[in-house]
């Protein structure tokens, strides 16, 4: 049975400096870096951003860029630091979308990688909310 999220691989040409990245803006905080002795298919870094084990794998990182992304929460007085520290690093950030009162803010970014994050004051509750969703929808079955 599923008891949650295990960790989230991202594959990165440079290891050292998408960890930087990690560290720098998600506050990340390197828990173990294979260096040439890898015990997977690959040298890798791990990571801890909060209590979310982020591997980081030196590989070919995709070539498109999509949609397809990971967000993480920050709170709402965490948004102008963490742009500063995002657009520091020279990263391309996005438009945001339009959004209806009480879904919360967010930075778009895409990594060195093509890899597409963001960063999210809202949560789901306050979204179903703003949506009008009827709070059961909330409720486990």
């Amino acid at each position: 049975m599923i008891s949650g999220l295990s960790h989230l691989t991202f594959i990165v040409r440079d290891p050292v400096k998408s960890a930087g990245l990690f560290i720098r803006v998600f506050g990340a905080r390197e828990v173990y870096d294979s260096g040439k002795d890898s015990h997977s298919v690959s040298r890798e870094k791990f990571l801890l951003v909060g209590d979310v084990w982020i591997a980081l794998m030196q590989g070919e990182s995709p070539q498109a860029r999509t949609y397809d992304h990971v967000a993480f929460r920050i709170s709402d007085d965490s948004y102008d630091l963490c742009l500063s520290r995002i657009r520091d690093l020279g990263l391309e950030v996005l438009p945001g979308r339009s959004r209806i009162s009480g879904e919360g803010r967010s930075i778009y970014f895409y990594d060195y990688d093509n890899h597409l994050f963001e960063l999210h004051t809202g949560e789901l509750a306050a979204r179903l909310e703003a949506y009008g969703v009827m709070a059961h929808c909330m409720e486990t079955r």
